[in-house]
């Protein structure tokens, strides 16, 4: 049986871990963190793609449970003014349809599906160095421990190691220009729309945000400007932060200013990266996948969803293609023109400063999931279709 080693425990390699192991090889997860990651972190849309893929390796159900849904996207400007409503999904199957849930949560769901269905997940184990030959390729950890396989898949990351493995001239990530600022409120004012992603195209900012079914209303912000420095992230607080927002929150009549206002300690920030252009994403026995072969900013909201039909294709390529070589080629001629339009698509948008209503384009979510939403379904569910589990 063809053993695969994964090193990365995040959406990407777990997702990948199931995939492949419902397409019967044998799968081990190597993942850098010592313990499963508990704390906060942001949060993220699972759109209809992500959901169809997962559907496939049967693993819709419990991650639907884990989060809430999303039926629908409002658009409005900094005035309050509604510039669009458009439904999200619109598939018949609810297990279909986009979730909104913790970056954590989706992780602790797929971990606990990998380790029900007898897929090992090893913790502390960080990539530092790999060695493939004509049988097989050598996994080197930080801790000195070593894994061998057939075949090396670095789910690792914007910042991965494997992909510097396989092209040492590898470009390492880009500032996509915007701070992104993520919190939780449970004293914001109940949703008048439940379901819906209300998306507000401010005049100094891009704001979003959904209410949950317990009442917490999910925000995230998105502001131009220098790149936040690693210790100032690190020293930052829910404080510090509303200092930087409100201000350009206020000027708005919309909710984003009070949502703001009324969150406690859960909110944190970052800076939005992405990958402008990579390499060669595989040699003959090792592959780099999700945010380690094509980080998009955070504007699309495809980051899981993409990981996640990475996942189902390389399964279905390894699979049915008659080496691991010829796989890993189908695959990436596969993966990389949609990839290559959602990290261009997610440029442009975060890229732009905040537009008028009337301009027609470049703000957040203009439409429900810009390369990569439904509209786009085709191209995984030709491949699919033609190759089902």
């Amino acid at each position: 049986m063809t053993s695969i080693v994964i090193a990365g425990g995040g959406v990407g390699g777990l997702t990948a871990a199931l995939a492949l192991g419902k397409a019967g090889f044998e799968v081990t997860v190597y993942e850098a963190h010592p313990v499963a990651d508990a704390d906060i972190g942001a949060f993220l849309t699972l759109a209809s793609n992500g959901m169809v893929a997962l559907a496939q390796l049967d693993a819709a159900r419990p991650v639907a449970e884990a989060g809430f849904p999303l039926t629908a996207l409002r658009l409005t400007d900094g005035t309050g003014a509604e510039i669009a409503v458009r439904p999200l999904g619109g598939h018949d199957d609810p297990l279909t349809r986009y979730r909104c849930l913790l970056r954590a949560e989706l992780c602790a769901v797929l971990r606990a599906e990998a380790l029900r269905r007898g897929i090992p997940i090893r913790h502390g184990k960080r990539l530092v160095a790999a060695a493939e030959d004509a049988t097989g390729v050598t996994a080197r950890f930080g801790d000195g421990g070593t894994a061998r396989g057939d075949l090396l898949i670095g789910a690792d990351g914007l910042n991965s190691t494997l992909r510097r493995l396989i092209d040492p001239a590898a470009a390492p990530r880009r500032y996509a220009g915007q701070r992104v600022f993520y919190g939780y409120a449970a004293e914001a004012p109940r949703a008048e729309r439940p379901g819906t992603f209300e998306m507000v195209r401010g005049s100094e900012a891009a704001f979003g945000y959904a209410v949950s079914p317990n009442g917490t209303t999910y925000w995230f912000a998105r502001v131009t400007g220098a790149e936040l420095p690693a210790e100032e992230i690190a020293a930052g607080t829910a404080e510090r932060w509303k200092a930087e927002l409100l201000p350009l929150l206020h000027p708005d009549a919309t909710p984003a200013a009070d949502i703001v206002a009324a969150t406690g300690d859960r909110l944190m920030a970052t800076n939005a990266h992405d990958l402008p252009a990579v390499g060669p994403w595989h040699t003959r026995r090792m592959l780099i996948i999700g945010d380690a072969a094509h980080a998009a900013s955070p504007a699309t909201g495809q980051g899981a969803s993409m990981a996640m039909e990475d996942a189902v294709v390389l399964a279905k390529a390894l699979r049915d293609a008659g080496t691991i070589d010829a796989a890993l080629t189908a695959y990436e001629g596969l993966r990389r023109p949609r990839t290559d339009e959602n990290i261009a698509a997610s440029a442009r948008m975060t890229g732009a400063r905040p537009v008028r209503a009337d301009s027609g384009g470049g703000g957040e979510a203009s439409r429900p999931s810009p390369s990569g939403g439904d509209a786009d379904l085709p191209h995984l569910l030709d491949w699919t279709s033609r190759l089902p589990f």
